[in-house]
């Protein structure tokens, strides 16, 4: 018995597997189906046109007795279920929610009921061609191929019987639309928008906004009333987004800012237009490998769209209903072990689309020029004078900001990562669009090298700051032009700049204060870097400077609490950990970027960042553009800026930063134990740790001991108690000195 089960259950295996290899996949049916329905459609026109023989001959007659006029038909309905076939059972993919395809696509999928939708259809028609024949002579016109035939005439007799000739056409006209709707899955909306595109009925929507949906597979436009396969509900919300867009635009139209006359941009000419594509591998065996990875892992995903930017490729992809995000993210060394590919960023989710995203770099990467950006039309919509060209993002689109909105800007990352050629393509586009009447820089430069070949340009307003202590002159100048600038303001009752520079005949320019290495200025000289900094970055924006400062050491001590809360617009390029990503932008991704200009960009107004591929500018088109405008104008420095300026911010004398009875306790404790430590300050003064850290740190800003060396103690500077006194009060001299010179 058991023997004649195995041989059953052999025998069941063997049928199942012959069974699966005679099953046609699902694609190869509907082809099979669309091929042998369009050669019935040919041939049914053949016949009906007497040149398809003796064959030809039988389908005709049986025809041209069965249907009648509908004969006719026949061909058309052929051509359109074969159509429907081969639509039917494709992937539907818009980016939006699940609800919005429902109401977009409701006739993707063709089942029994359209079918049968079209039957009545067809059979309802030719009733009423039947209804139209004189009474008596309805059997008899069958015969000379007139009417519906004889379908026509069985459908219609018993109508003809019980409500007469004008109930039956009624009933039998709702019959055939109501199969056309049955058999399109459509509403009586659909209907008329189909009439209207044919003109049968007037045009009332009109709209001057295209608005797409884009998804991998399907689009949906809305341009001068045409509407293609969507619902009433949906066409309302589309409608609406339409009309706050142009409503945003035309605001941003009002806002019109000062423009000098005498301004003429700059040729595109000195710029390079040379153009490079980026090769992406084979993307469709790329995203199989994602879908399978992620099915190995037990997480099943459906791939949406593929966007092939500069330097990587977004794969796009919505997890099944139940799979928590987190699954996928730790599931990153994975993928890019099977892709073969370092390093891979997932982003989870995309910000406004309920999909995940995967960017995956590219073969070979391509070259963002800035002559591409400046021409593009995402730069020339913005009403404004201080757009900056950031670059393209990862579907190659670029991406344009504005200076004003932002209003300062923060660049970080390592050593070559792109930092200065993004402050290069940032400068260049301000130049573009402005003259030196209505824009000026102060470019601080400690590196001596990098930004020096903008020296002697007529923007200028100083020529390249590289010393440190007059950096620290040229932004209390600042300072104290802000201040300036304020009073100003409020003298002509004006709320910015920009309605000053509309209304009053005397113009200010901007000023744009660009500094290239902020850890220098805040080892040499932190203190007061930081407070002008920080004061310009609160209150400068409505007088019309702006700052931007970038690093290549984005640790915390450089890039304070206190800078990072008042500059929100922040570039990360490539970082060496991720503790440095987190200190620029709040969040790690930044140690997985590419390097050469790959950044992520974080808006004041977005709580996720932006990939992009920054724009490039080579040295030899910075020297064709200072050139031109050198040759074209000299520069009008302003010599005040660089000189000493008041220190306008709080002294650090001692009777105002030390309010601790126990100061004086303290330093005659460290110099008679020649060591300085919170351990012996606790001891000796029997306070606690936070009291004798902060006695310890108002020493070292005294000057009484040295810096902290890991864990050894303090080194201490003074022999005794005397020489603290005797500093403190040269410091009160020398700063009644400055007081009574400014």
């Amino acid at each position: 018995m058991a023997r004649k089960k195995r041989r059953y259950s052999k025998r069941k295996k063997l049928l199942r597997q012959q069974e699966k290899k005679w099953i046609m996949s699902p694609e190869t049916e509907r082809g099979v189906v669309f091929v042998g329905l369009l050669a019935l459609c040919l041939i049914t026109i053949l016949s009906l046109a007497g040149k398809a023989g003796a064959l030809g001959r039988i389908i005709n007659d049986a025809l041209f007795l069965s249907f009648g006029w509908g004969r006719f038909l026949v061909p058309f309905i052929l051509f359109a279920i074969a159509f429907l076939k081969l639509r039917e059972g494709k992937e539907k993919d818009l980016e939006d929610s699940k609800e919005e395809e429902d109401e977009a696509y409701k006739f993707t999928t063709i089942g029994a009921l359209n079918y049968l939708g079209f039957l009545l259809l067809f059979v309802s028609l030719l009733a009423v061609f039947h209804i139209f024949q004189k009474e008596g002579q309805r059997f008899e016109v069958i015969l000379s191929g007139s009417g519906g035939g004889y379908v026509g005439y069985i459908v219609s007799y018993p109508f003809l019987k019980t409500i007469g000739a004008i109930g039956s056409f009624i009933i039998l006209f709702a019959l055939s639309i109501i199969g056309l709707l049955v058999g399109l899955n459509a509403s009586l909306f659909d209907i008329k928008t189909i009439l209207e595109k044919l003109h049968v009925f007037p045009e009332k929507i009109s709209q001057e906004k295209e608005v797409s949906i884009k998804g991998r597979k399907a689009s949906l436009i809305v341009k001068n009333g045409n509407q293609k396969g969507i619902r009433k509900g949906l066409l309302e919300k589309i409608g609406a987004r339409t009309q706050s867009i142009d409503l945003k635009q035309k605001a941003r139209e009002r806002q019109e800012y000062y423009r000098d006359p005498s301004f003429e941009p700059l040729p595109l000419s000195l710029l390079s237009e040379e153009v490079s594509i980026p090769a992406s591998g084979n993307v469709e065996k790329n995203a199989s490998i994602i879908q399978k990875t992620l099915a190995d892992f037990g997480i099943e995903v459906e791939i949406g769209e593929i966007n092939i930017g500069p330097t990587v490729t977004q794969y796009t992809v919505r997890p099944k209903i139940g799979v928590k995000l987190s699954q996928i993210t730790t599931l990153q060394n994975d993928l890019s072990l099977a892709l073969a590919a370092h390093p891979i960023r997932i982003e989870a989710p995309i910000p406004g689309k309920s999909w995940v995203g995967m960017e995956v770099p590219n073969k070979k990467v391509a070259t963002v020029r800035l002559r591409g950006i400046l021409e593009s039309e995402e730069l020339r919509k913005f009403p404004s004078n201080l757009k900056i060209a950031l670059g393209r993002n990862v579907a190659g689109n670029p991406e344009v900001a504005d200076l004003k909105t932002m209003p300062h800007l923060l660049v970080a990352g390592a050593t070559g990562s792109g930092k200065t050629v993004c402050l290069n393509s940032i400068i260049t586009t301000l130049l573009y669009q402005n003259s030196p009447k209505t824009l000026k820089f102060i470019i601080i430069d400690p590196k001596r090298v990098d930004l020096t070949l903008y020296n002697d340009i007529p923007h200028l307003l100083t020529p390249i700051v590289t010393d440190t202590q007059k950096a620290i002159n040229a932004l209390r100048w600042c300072c104290q032009e802000m201040e300036r600038r304020y009073n100003i303001l409020s003298e002509a009752v004006k709320q910015n700049i920009e309605n000053y520079n509309r209304d009053c005949e005397e113009k200010m320019p901007y000023i744009v204060i660009i500094i290239d290495e902020l850890a220098d200025l805040m080892h040499t000289a932190g203190r007061d870097a930081e407070q002008a900094i920080v004061r310009l970055a609160q209150l400068s924006r409505a007088v019309g400077l702006h700052l931007i400062v970038a690093t290549q050491r984005p640790s915390v001590d450089v890039i304070t609490g206190l800078i990072k809360a008042n500059i929100t617009a922040r570039i990360a390029f490539l970082t060496a950990s991720q503790i440095d990503s987190r200190t620029i932008i709040d969040s790690a991704g930044a140690e997985k970027l590419l390097g050469n200009g790959d950044m992520l960009y974080l808006p004041a107004d977005i709580a996720k960042p932006k990939r992009l591929q920054g724009a490039y500018i080579s040295e030899e088109e910075i020297k064709k553009v200072v050139d031109f405008l050198r040759e074209k104008t000299n520069p009008q420095y302003n010599n005040e800026v660089l000189e000493e300026q008041k220190n306008i911010f709080p002294k650090s004398g001692l009777k105002q930063d030390i309010d601790d009875e126990l100061f004086n306790e303290a330093a005659e404790v460290v110099i008679l134990a020649g060591k300085g430590s919170a351990s012996l300050l606790q001891r000796r003064l029997r306070i606690g740790y936070a009291r004798a850290a902060r006695l310890l740190d108002m020493l070292e800003a005294r000057g009484a001991v040295g810096p902290q060396d890991g864990s050894k103690p303090r080194e201490v500077l003074i022999e005794n108690i005397e020489e603290l006194e005797n500093m403190d009060t040269e410091e009160e001299i020398i700063n009644e000195e400055l007081d009574t010179r400014h």
